[in-house]
């Protein structure tokens, strides 16, 4: 059986999706924009700062249903550029201090909203 999962502490979906949904033990959380939640707006600021967003959304997500950044078994990354791997990765890093993640990480041609930084994340308990 699933389960959607929806915050008002992340950004609320912008199409037709779930901010993540619950299946089996297994969370899927939609990729994640630096979309601000109180004002529903990309926020303004690099790599870093856009990268600091995507988490804290990706955090306030796993908190609602119940799991924590340890739960996080693979997170897929994607970039407007891979110029800006190693800035994400030090934000990103912060969040893993032990037993990270499998990941991938992609530069693709466009992210929504021109956004630099999009990632998505599948938890397990």
């Amino acid at each position: 059986m699933k389960k959607i999962i929806s915050t008002t502490k992340a950004p609320g979906a912008i199409g037709p999706y779930s901010q993540a949904v619950e299946a089996n033990g297994m969370l899927f959380i939609s990729g994640q924009i630096p979309i601000d939640p109180a004002t529903g707006k990309v926020i303004e600021g690099d790599i870093s700062e856009q990268t600091e967003r995507v988490m804290k959304n990706i955090a306030a997500i796993l908190e609602e249903a119940g799991y924590r950044f340890s739960d996080v078994i693979k997170s897929t990354c994607l970039l407007s550029d891979m110029g800006n791997f190693a800035a994400m990765n030090a934000v990103y890093g912060k969040y893993y201090p032990e037993n990270p993640p499998a990941r991938a990480a992609f530069a693709v041609k466009e992210l929504p909203l021109s956004v630099l930084v999009e990632i998505e994340t599948i938890a397990v308990k």
